[in-house]
């Protein structure tokens, strides 16, 4: 089986954010493989996908203000500025955390260890719907 589908989630604020549920939710066929892949990339280029902590909500804190010393606003040395002082930053902390994320299914589960989830990682202050795109494939 080959699925590609795009989701949209509602605009959220700056941090990282626990989006498991709603990309598992609009990839029900993931239930009928064996053994497979779901392949998650967002469709933009100032926020990003990673897989980290889904019980504690300080480690996402902790991680957007470490990200927030790497790549500071209003740095003098960024010239792209024109979109305003969180839009270079965010760009930067997006190559760092990646665009897209990976998770083995297997007997219809997603394989993902006790504390990890999938998180959109949001770097802009004011931001419309973000985009994502699922691709699952694999047996039944």
């Amino acid at each position: 089986m080959w699925l590609s589908r795009n989701i949209q989630l509602d605009p959220l604020p700056r941090g990282l954010h626990l989006i498991t549920d709603a990309v598992l939710a609009a990839v029900p066929e993931a239930a009928e493989l064996s053994a497979g892949l779901l392949h998650a990339q967002i469709l933009h280029t100032s926020a990003g996908l990673t897989l980290n902590e889904n019980a504690d909500p300080s480690v996402g804190v902790d991680l957007a203000s470490w990200l927030d010393q790497i790549a500071p606003e209003n740095a003098r040395y960024w010239t792209h500025v024109l979109e305003g002082p969180d839009d270079m930053p965010a760009h930067a902390k997006a190559a760092l955390v990646g665009s897209s994320v990976t998770v083995p299914i297997a007997n219809g589960r997603p394989v993902l260890g006790t504390w990890q989830g999938i998180h959109l990682a949001e770097f802009r202050d004011h931001v419309g719907p973000r985009r994502v795109c699922l691709t699952l494939a694999g047996e039944s």
